[in-house]
């Protein structure tokens, strides 16, 4: 059972692009434009091309295993929509072909969502905790 309202998962699977949130060792926060998929428990893969676990997003989530996820747009004329997801993230070594596709590297996240924060969408809205079946 997914952990999005239906009119979310319309929404996420309209989407294009997210952001992903990391925070490293230290604690220093960086952001970064991803693509994803949502799966039918409300998990999130990430993954990514041209040297995926070389990046500081990687890195970061080696040492740092929480993460935000934002997916939003803006209609006209101002009618911003949002969700963010807060969670953790297990880390896959292998598989990203396989598992996202032609173009992906072998190694790939998966994001459990812990929180779900959303807003403009039909039957989203406020902030609430994600089911407990959806943790790593």
């Amino acid at each position: 059972m997914t952990v999005f309202t239906p009119t979310e998962n319309e929404f996420l699977r309209r989407a294009k692009l997210a952001r992903l949130a990391t925070a490293g060792a230290n604690g220093q926060p960086h952001i970064s434009p991803v693509t994803f998929r949502v799966n039918d428990d409300g998990t999130i893969d990430i993954g990514g091309g041209s040297g995926f676990a070389t990046r500081k997003k990687w890195h970061d989530m080696q040492a740092n295993p929480n993460v935000a996820v934002v997916i939003d747009d803006v209609l006209p004329p101002w009618r911003p929509r949002c969700i963010e997801v807060r969670g953790t993230v297990e880390l896959f070594h292998h598989g990203g072909k396989v598992h996202l596709g032609d173009g992906y590297d072998e190694e790939w996240v998966r994001v459990h969502p812990r929180r779900i924060i959303s807003f403009g969408i039909a039957d989203g809205g406020g902030n609430r905790d994600a089911a407990p079946d959806t943790k790593p």
